[in-house]
């Protein structure tokens, strides 16, 4: 299978009957590693016949998302990328209807359909506003993909009822799946796809294999010859090859780069100097060492020995240096800014000077409420950061938390990371079958379902309780978690039975975060931490859980017996009357 993706493409536009073509589209097909992180896109606009200003908006609408879209964060999903390209978009358009004769008429404004399609790895992404449209080209057939966005008042009488540009927020329709190589796929404004049939399509193809610039140029002039007198626009798309779903991200390839020997103090490597040991362990070596060109000290990470012919392993390695270039916060670890080249593998991130919450907690076994809440936010804004990029930390432990001289919170490791942009690129890689620490895990990693930011909320509110009592809120019984009947017979046990001074809604908000169910607890970290500040009445003035919800098993077990003395009574009864 290929490496490699590759794709033909043929695109055509004829102007109506006026002297302006309101329809445009563009293709942007990257080269390197932008090929492979953000995919290839196609795009076009169909501007509405009534405004003067629409072709404006259709130019706009598709340049600015080909140039926007290649600008996000790689760490993005397509959908989260797209969607905020073309916000940014329709809020521009929008300010520019309202400042003209389009305040009055939307009609007359800056408005334009929309319509997209994004191959990144072996997905494809659709994005649609409006009435252009997108087909999947069958054998007989064209599979309609997109929905038109227009309101039919009559037989003869219709108007848009969404396009871009028309109100200063828009919805937007998006949808993926897996693509085939071989398939082909057309996007078609109405001044075209209103006049042509799939017959039309296949015999284009047919007769323009290698030239899908001149297919798409025949169709478009079928369609104005058959009585189109507006615009018509048409690109189409044949996937020729895909990337095998196991190829990673090229800035993540460690082809060309050797395994580094081991380090000793003193000993001159990569253009650092090695200072001292400071942990070696069954998953990596890291070493204190000064960059010799800016003098600064970093730690110097280097993959275990014993894991070193592990593919996944190493991809992993590789993946923490690249997370950490992407996240900028104060609470979150940074890498080493150097661009030199290199020759082995290695990652070197910035020295943190102090201690671990583990070794933080060992210190202070029966911390005051305030301390726990400033460490806790500050940790919460470390995951917040990795969150606004799409990105799960997925190993939320004492153990990775850093605490500097200075009280600042750090977090840290980030090889367990789920980051959303690349796992749409890659199915099967960087993939972990449980990520993290089980005592620290959120149950639904250990049922198969997957992490979200709310089990992140669980992480975090198992390490406040931890550093309020010194114990696990669940014991060892989480990590025993293996299906739902598992689940239920957690138990929750309150922090005021290790701590009774504490207040009552402490135990009401962390309870709430804990619970195994993820759709139960708090829907962001930002309120959970909210929550920790200033609780509200539904956590100080708590209803009493009904029996079945508190303790399903003796509420059963409670009503079998109840049951059984029923029929006793019963029989007894009976027994009695004779």
């Amino acid at each position: 299978m290929s490496t490699i993706l590759r794709v033909t493409l043929g695109q055509a536009s004829l102007a109506g009957d006026h002297d302006t073509n309101q329809d445009f589209h563009g293709a942007l097909l990257p080269r390197g590693h932008q090929l492979a992180s953000k995919g290839i896109a196609l795009a076009l606009a169909d501007g509405i016949s009534s405004s003067q200003v629409s072709q404006i908006a259709s130019q706009t609408a598709v340049r600015s998302f080909l140039d926007d879209y290649y600008a996000t964060s790689e760490a993005w999903s397509v959908r989260r990328a797209a969607e905020r390209v073309l916000s940014a978009i329709n809020g521009w358009l929008h300010s520019q209807t309202m400042g003209g004769d389009g305040r009055f008429e939307k009609d007359r404004g800056y408005v334009c359909t929309f319509s997209a399609l994004i191959l990144k790895g072996r997905d494809l992404h659709l994005v649609h506003v409006g009435d252009s449209r997108i087909y999947r080209v069958h054998t007989n057939a064209l599979e309609q993909l997109t929905e038109d966005h227009r309101v039919r008042l009559s037989a003869t009488e219709s108007y848009l009822g969404r396009a871009l540009g028309t109100g200063a927020h828009v919805e937007i329709d998006y949808r993926s799946w897996e693509a085939e190589p071989g398939e082909t796929y057309l996007l078609a404004t109405d001044g075209a796809y209103g006049h042509l049939q799939a017959d039309d399509v296949h015999q284009a193809l047919q007769q323009h294999p290698q030239d899908p610039d001149a297919a798409a140029t025949h169709l478009v002039s079928l369609a104005r010859s058959r009585g189109s007198d507006d615009d018509a626009t048409l690109q189409l798309l044949r996937i020729d090859a895909l990337p095998a779903s196991t190829t990673l991200h090229p800035q993540l390839c460690r082809e060309g780069l050797s395994l580094p020997p081991i380090l000793a103090p003193r000993m001159e490597f990569e253009g650092f100097t090695i200072l001292r040991e400071i942990q070696v362990s069954a998953r990596s070596h890291l070493h204190l060492a000064v960059d010799k060109a800016s003098g600064r000290q970093y730690v110097i990470k280097t993959p275990s020995v014993d894991l070193c012919q592990d593919a996944d392993y190493l991809d992993r390695f590789v993946l923490e240096e690249w997370i950490a270039r992407r996240v900028d916060s104060p609470h979150v670890i940074k890498t080493w800014p150097g661009e030199r080249p290199r020759s082995h593998l290695f990652v070197a991130m910035e020295f943190i000077d102090g201690q671990t919450l583990a070794q933080w907690m060992r210190d202070n076994p029966a911390p005051p409420l305030d301390s726990v809440r400033g460490v806790i936010e500050q940790l919460a804004h470390g995951l917040q950061a990795l969150h606004r990029r799409e990105m799960l930390h997925q190993d939320l432990r004492p153990e990775n938390v850093m605490i500097d001289h200075q009280g600042t919170v750090k977090l840290i490791d980030l090889a367990s990371a789920h980051v959303e942009g690349l796992a749409e690129c890659h199915r099967d890689a960087l993939v972990t079958p449980v990520p993290g620490t089980l005592q620290y895990i959120a149950p639904e990693y250990l049922l198969g379902q997957g992490g979200s930011q709310r089990s992140e909320l669980f992480a975090l509110a198992a390490i406040t309780y931890q550093m309020l009592t010194g114990q696990l809120p669940y014991g060892l019984d989480l990590a025993r978690v293996r299906s739902p009947q598992d689940l239920r017979s957690l138990r929750y046990v309150p922090v005021r039975h290790h701590r009774p001074e504490l207040p009552t809604w402490v135990d009401a908000v962390l309870a709430k975060a804990l619970q195994p169910d993820p759709a139960r607890r708090q829907e962001v970290i930002s309120e959970f931490i909210q929550d920790l500040k200033a609780p509200g009445a539904q956590f100080k003035n708590p209803r009493t859980p009904p029996l079945i919800e508190r303790n399903p098993v003796l509420f059963w077990k409670s009503a079998t017996a109840l049951l059984s003395l029923t029929v006793i009574a019963l029989i007894a009864w009976r027994i009695l009357e004779r």
